[in-house]
């Protein structure tokens, strides 16, 4: 992971909540490689202006989810088999938040948009993605 933070702190609900899914967001889209490391628990706290047991319980959630593994020695790291977007959807997504920046939208209600828009899609869940020719594969 680069020196200077990627994540950034928001009051959108639970600290636990939002650490946990900044970071998923970031290895689920490649952004964090496989093995890649996690800056430390106590780093992630200092950066975000949180407790470090906020932190912590944070990286146990994307433990508990195969998304990472953390070692003694070896701090926390992206698992090999962490599980990603496909790279046509990434590159999708970049340019919905480009044209919605563009556009002057709010950010919470694009998303607010995009959940209402998946959930009308019968049949998809979040526990699946989808390939380019339609297939579907559980999320590790």
């Amino acid at each position: 992971m680069t020196a200077n933070p990627i994540l950034s702190a928001t009051d959108d609900g639970s600290p636990t909540t939002d650490i946990y899914r900044q970071f998923r967001g970031l290895i689920v889209s490649g952004q964090l490689g496989a093995n890649e490391r996690l800056p430390t628990v106590r780093q992630t706290a200092a950066d975000l202006g949180v407790a470090p047991g906020t932190a912590a319980k944070a990286y146990r959630m994307l433990e508990q989810d195969g998304l990472v593994v953390t070692r003694t020695a070896a701090g926390t790291r992206v698992a090999e088999s962490a599980a990603r977007l496909p790279l046509t959807v990434t590159r999708r997504i970049r340019e919905l938040v480009a044209e919605a920046q563009a556009a002057g939208a709010d950010p919470d209600v694009v998303i607010d948009v995009l959940r209402v828009a998946w959930r009308a899609i019968g049949g998809v869940t979040s526990g699946s993605t989808s390939d380019e020719d339609g297939t579907r594969e559980p999320t590790r």
